[in-house]
């Protein structure tokens, strides 16, 4: 490592709730390296917390109690990665923490972004430098508040962003691309979550690996066509969405109690995501495309985007799970060095800004 170059973790536990992803980076002004990485998957009784927090009622003594939590457990991934490595704390400049999304309605009467797990406690719990609330600022300058991955992408893939479409599929998907030299970057709509909670409501798994379950139906033409008609898939970017939309209600409101088979949901709700993908990087005529994110994972998947993008080059991004871990580690760094972030022009905000709460860890 040159003395140009600084160390910095990056948490990151999305809305697919698989589990909590923890990069250490090299960063310097041109790059961003991967040194380690460390997946903990959520153990299934505070996966059920979390979705509990999200789709019901619950007092603020339960909220507050998940954010200590959820502080506890991203300080104790850091501390099994750092144990990993012959790094210790003060090789640290900062940890990145995204933290648990609970709700994101920027676009409300009372625009507004939350995600649990107290940078105080990973701050205390770690003994370095936490940098935390990202998205909020960015909506209160007006913006979605998200997707913060394209600008990292923009960064990670200077040289040829111009000529790529980067998709990120996690729970929700987005894209990333340049359009006459503008960023732009927005979620296309359902990613692995619809596919997720359906398999877990009929076969208690967590996901459909490799897609085999979904490969097993057939398209209920009739369903998709209904749910490719919503109209988040027909609204113009900027745009952002979350769990608070893509959820069992909304998969419950297509279905209407008909009796489909289970496969053939599961195999819908695939090619729904596939198909949306799909769209997306059409309309801006891309020939090359950079999947990324768990469901890059999913063969059966990245089978159906390839079909449906056939005039395209479909590949997977080097250290792909870990790219949004990575984003916040370099979000971290251009917060220390209270650097703007490049964002208005995919959020929509008014202007570019530094983003991020700094919590000391002395």
């Amino acid at each position: 490592m040159t003395k140009n170059n600084e160390l910095y973790i990056g948490v990151m536990s999305g809305t697919s709730l698989d589990g909590i992803d923890v990069a250490l980076c090299e960063i310097d002004a041109h790059s961003c390296k991967l040194i380690a990485s460390q997946s903990t998957p959520l153990a299934p009784e505070f996966k059920a917390m979390i979705l509990h927090a999200i789709n019901s009622k619950i007092t603020l003594g339960e909220l507050t109690k998940l954010d200590h939590l959820l502080g506890l457990t991203f300080a104790k991934s850091i501390d099994v990665l750092l144990k990993s490595t012959p790094y210790g704390k003060s090789d640290i400049k900062a940890i990145g923490l995204h933290g648990q999304t609970l709700w994101h309605a920027p676009k409300s009467a009372t625009p507004s972004s939350l995600q649990l797990g107290d940078a105080n406690v990973v701050a205390v719990q770690s003994g370095i430098d936490v940098v935390s609330d990202f998205r909020r600022k960015d909506v209160a300058l007006g913006g979605e508040g998200a997707p913060f991955a394209p600008a990292f992408h923009a960064f990670l893939f200077q040289d040829i962003i111009d000529e790529i479409a980067i998709v990120n599929i996690g729970g929700m998907s987005n894209v990333t691309l340049k359009d006459n030299s503008k960023l732009i970057g927005y979620d296309v709509g359902c990613g692995n979550v619809l596919l997720d909670m359906w398999i877990g409501t009929q076969q208690a798994k967590s996901y459909d690996e490799s897609g085999v379950w979904a490969k097993s139906g057939v398209v209920i033409d009739a369903l998709l066509e209904l749910m490719l008609g919503d109209a988040y898939f027909a609204k113009s970017y900027p745009k952002s969405t979350g769990r608070e939309y893509f959820n069992q209600e909304w998969l419950e409101h297509f279905i209407d109690n008909k009796k489909y088979q289970a496969q053939d949901i599961q195999r819908t709700l695939l090619e729904l995501t596939a198909l949306s993908i799909a769209k997306e990087v059409k309309r801006f005529h891309k020939k090359r495309v950079i999947l990324c994110g768990g469901g890059a994972k999913n063969s059966f998947l990245v089978e159906r985007i390839k079909a449906n993008l056939h005039e395209a080059s479909i590949e997977i991004a080097k250290e792909s799970d870990m790219l949004e871990a990575m984003a916040f580690a370099w979000l971290a760094s251009m917060r220390v060095h209270g650097k703007s972030v490049e964002l208005s022009s995919v959020t929509g905000a008014k202007k570019d800004t530094v983003l991020g709460a700094i919590y000391a860890g002395d």
